[in-house]
């Protein structure tokens, strides 16, 4: 008899066997960090392929099969699974999908659970569904993260945010339209290349791409002008997600502004600074604590040689150190604030105002109180001690309307505009 004190499995594992022949579909959340990531997959045997549909069909998909109360990066990431499976492009029975999870407190470590749901509503209950996460959620034999894979995909993340910052301030004044963006898609593939599964990162060899990179990007034909720096934060998947901020970034380049976003690296040693905070609060996670602490150490270390080597090139703004970061949150909010991006949020918006970036766009998804409460809540008291910041929170939702978004950052940015005049005349 099989042992009642052991749960029942309720989900399709994906096994080694499926590795061999399935096809692994990955939701579009950041292009460059993606592509690079996908690669990586690639290299290590998978058959894998990320999911670049859009149009407002996307979020009507996901309602069709999520109930409208449901937060938008779940209308939005499961409306994108189904539109591909229904595609006709992909065989329903050599398909499985592959879905990131932090295991926090937030409402998207149920994105899984409502994912399957929705796959058996619409037909396709034999469509298995990998929760891929660091802590180890479900078990997935044929797609699991190996120290080898976790390596590689940091430095993948490494890789891209750097990208991302070189693309973002080389865009706006690029005199070839499309070059900045061409040129990392090159730097995708080539560093896709070198991490494969039978190479070992030399970190030296890592460096020397950071500054090939860089020399790269700041060789690329611009024609420097004034134009309004615009920051984006918020909700982390709408804040990156082309899909589900109507591509922010792309408009506002071609309003003449240049974006500013905070790296993705970011992020993840947010979510490991909280298990070190939940050990220091409340005792929790001892054991935890200690392996949490290495890899805060060993996180903080890059992203700090990385900033030191972009410094020393001289062309590019830099990020501003984590800890920096961390500090500027006195006064405002705790860290022990960590549901709805947290304390990150705040925190990413007073980075932003001492960086001289004034004007900043607070992407809010429906159905997040918690970034709300982060993002919102926290406008009147950053605005009350930087009069110059200019903070607009946009909300994003399935009968949110393109047209009403982009007339809110189109008087946000004549009013920088108006600013930047006043300011001259002085």
């Amino acid at each position: 008899m099989r042992n009642a004190s052991v749960p029942k499995q309720e989900y399709i594992s994906f096994t080694k066997e499926m590795k061999k022949d399935y096809t692994i579909l990955v939701p579009m959340m950041l292009q460059m960090h993606f592509k690079l990531i996908c690669g990586v997959l690639r290299n290590f045997g998978y058959h894998v392929e990320l999911l670049d549909s859009t149009g407002p069909h996307i979020a009507e998909e996901g309602l069709r099969h999520v109930h409208n109360d449901a937060c938008y990066p779940a209308i939005i990431v499961i409306g994108q699974f189904l539109d591909a499976i229904k595609s006709g492009k992909y065989d329903p029975d050599k398909v499985a999908l592959v879905f990131f999870q932090t295991g926090g407190g937030c409402r998207a470590s149920n994105y899984v659970s409502l994912l399957r749901k929705a796959l058996k509503k619409a037909g396709y209950p034999q469509v298995p569904v990998v929760a891929l996460s660091f802590l180890g959620l479900e078990r997935h034999p044929g797609l699991s993260l190996t120290l080898p894979l976790i390596h590689k995909i940091v430095y993948a993340f490494l890789y891209a945010d750097l990208m991302m910052l070189c693309v973002n301030q080389c865009r706006p004044y690029e005199n070839e339209h499309g070059a900045a963006q061409a040129l990392a898609d090159l730097w995708t593939q080539r560093l896709a290349d070198q991490l494969t599964e039978r190479t070992v990162v030399n970190y030296n060899q890592v460096k020397e791409n950071y500054r090939s990179i860089l020399r790269d990007f700041a060789a690329i034909p611009r024609t420097l002008r004034p134009a309004a720096r615009v920051g984006i934060v918020g909700e982390i998947f709408v804040k990156y997600s082309p899909l589900a901020n109507n591509d922010l970034e792309r408009f506002l380049v071609s309003e003449g502004a240049e974006p500013v976003v905070p790296g993705l690296l970011d992020f993840f040693l947010y979510t490991v600074h909280a298990t070190i905070t939940d050990y220091n609060l409340y005792g929790l996670h001892p054991i935890r604590h200690r392996v949490f602490l290495k890899l805060f150490d060993f996180f903080d270390k890059k992203k700090n040689d990385l900033i030191k080597i972009i410094e020393e090139h001289g062309v590019f703004e830099p990020p501003a150190h984590f800890k920096h970061i961390i500090a500027l949150t006195n006064g405002y909010i705790g860290v022990g604030t960590k549901m709805g991006e947290g304390w990150l949020l705040t925190a990413e918006m007073l980075e932003l105002a001492e960086s001289g970036v004034e004007n900043i766009v607070c992407t809010q998804p429906f159905g997040c109180l918690p970034n709300h409460i982060c993002g919102k809540g926290m406008m009147r008291p950053i605005k009350e001690r930087n009069p110059n910041v200019n903070i607009v929170a946009i909300d994003y939702d399935a009968g949110a309307t393109k047209v009403n978004q982009e007339n809110r950052l189109k008087l946000m940015l004549a009013n920088a505009k108006k600013s930047n005049v006043h300011e001259k005349n002085k």
